[in-house]
């Protein structure tokens, strides 16, 4: 048994967050020693560095409480993993899509501006451009370059 500093160094994650994790649920109270300080066992270490894994892969708090209840109630949780993790590829998928068209709509205002004269006004400058872009992100019409 030991305290939550040295729960800290064995698992990475800092002492306020292991507080944080406790009171939401993510991990059980702590026992108390005589003195009232938390202690803590190696399955806390064991359940912290899989929190810690799970969410630099990009998991929700309240996915890595589902994926713990079903192993908490000796469930495997192995489908319900499978199916966040095809979710969350599905988002990333969806995110790298919007950045490439992000990146060719920075592009073309580029391109467009090297073309263009400075204008505190931003009636004929690159900010024009930007000015002339819809919310979604297109264009009102063609930029032309000259």
């Amino acid at each position: 048994m030991f305290q939550i500093s040295t729960l800290s160094k064995k698992s990475g994650v800092s002492s306020k967050t292991i507080r944080y994790y406790e009171e939401i649920g993510l991990i059980p109270p702590a026992k108390r020693a005589e003195n009232g300080y938390r202690i803590y066992d190696d399955s806390d270490v064991e359940r912290l560095i899989f929190i810690r894994r799970a969410r630099t892969l990009d998991f929700a708090l309240d996915e890595i409480i589902e994926i713990l209840a079903f192993r908490d109630r000796e469930e495997p949780p192995c489908c319900y993993v499978m199916d966040v993790m095809k979710k969350r590829i599905n988002e990333i998928e969806e995110r790298i899509r919007d950045l490439k068209r992000l990146n060719n709509d920075l592009k073309v205002l580029i391109e467009a501006g090297q073309h263009l004269p400075e204008d505190t006004l931003m009636r004929e400058c690159v900010c024009h451009l930007i000015q002339e872009t819809n919310i979604d992100g297109k264009p009102k019409h063609d930029f032309k370059i000259r």
